[in-house]
């Protein structure tokens, strides 16, 4: 009788062990940028590890390719689902390219969803925009307006010709132009691939080919940096108005110089904390995403999916000579 009670003590220790690991195993949640090396996407990555460490059981993988390109998150795609994650949220490169790895990782269990940069309803769960797209293309346009009174040509500078996100923007620019920016001339739109060297020589090329420019609109946090170097390099401060969306800790310099007059951005490390949140109440808790449906993004508040499953985050916030100071020293 001893000896069997010391196999069933035994057995019982060895049940619990077993128990306690397979509790203690994390949930890995993979936060898929564009591009990595990306100021934006780095801040992101800071608000996802805050999430992961309030929820307690949360590994991040941040990954993503060195190039913005469809191809190689595809490549990044097939190795989560190889590494058998619970949850990808991706920032995509493109809308529908991404669709059949990303349903793949779906059949195989995987929760997905998309923020900031979406993917076709068919390829995730829920997409998470990082504030209205009519409000950013309104906005983008009112941080040029503003400093032209007298209107005058503007040009868009944007990352890539597939990002989904800068084009909703953009048509959503366009739209309000009409309207309520009339004295406001779009008399161009050129894509840097969010690549800086690319970007600055699209910079250049919109300066030369077009005398009367009165401002670059870059809706991309590596456009606006170039745009904006480019017009202190040639002495064109003054001349020209670069704005767009740009993190206050790389463009501070350019609000001091005046190259630029303002720039909008909603918090990136809110971004990445509402993307996780997302993913894990998701891929854990079993939320379901579907229209109408409450969700939960932590301190940040909660979310509304519409008809798309998709919800916005936050208003863009403006960024001046009055208050970038104190949000460089943040993100």
């Amino acid at each position: 009788m001893n000896v069997l009670k010391k196999l069933m003590v035994t057995a019982a220790l060895s049940a619990a062990m077993f128990a306690t690991a397979a509790q203690a195993e994390a949930v890995k949640i993979a936060l898929v940028v564009k591009s990595l090396g990306n100021g934006f996407f780095d801040a992101a990555h800071a608000g996802a590890e805050e999430a992961a460490k309030e929820l307690g059981d949360v590994e991040i993988i941040y990954t993503g390719p060195t190039k913005a390109t469809a191809e190689a998150q595809i490549e990044v795609i097939n190795s989560l689902i190889a590494q058998k994650v619970d949850a990808i949220a991706i920032s995509a490169n493109d809308p529908d390219a991404l669709v059949p790895a990303l349903k793949k990782a779906m059949d195989r269990g995987i929760t997905v969803i998309s923020w900031d940069s979406g993917v076709a309803k068919e390829g995730r769960q829920l997409h998470l925009n990082p504030s209205a797209t009519d409000l950013i293309g309104k906005t983008i346009i009112k941080l040029a307006a503003d400093y032209l009174p007298e209107g005058g040509d503007v040009a868009i500078l944007s990352a890539s010709s597939t990002a989904t996100n800068q084009n909703a923007w953009i048509d959503a620019a366009k739209k309000a132009l009409p309207t309520d920016f009339p004295k406001i001339n779009l008399v161009a739109t050129v894509y840097g691939d969010d690549d800086s060297a690319k970007s600055t020589d699209e910079a250049k090329g919109l300066i030369k080919s077009y005398p009367d420019l009165k401002a670059i609109i870059a809706p991309t946090t590596v456009g606006v940096v170039a745009a904006a170097q480019v017009v202190t390099d040639e002495n064109l401060v003054g001349k020209i108005n670069v704005t767009g969306l740009a993190l206050p800790s790389e463009f501070k310099k350019f609000i001091d110089n005046g190259a630029s007059q303002a720039v909008a951005l909603w918090n990136p490390i809110d971004l990445g904390y509402s993307a996780t949140y997302l993913a894990y109440d998701l891929a854990v808790k079993k939320e379901e995403a579907k229209p109408g449906a409450k969700l939960s993004i932590g301190r940040v508040g909660e979310i509304v999916l519409d008809d798309d499953n998709s919800a916005p985050m936050a208003d863009p916030f403006t960024f001046d000579k009055s208050n970038i100071e104190k949000f460089s020293k943040i993100y």
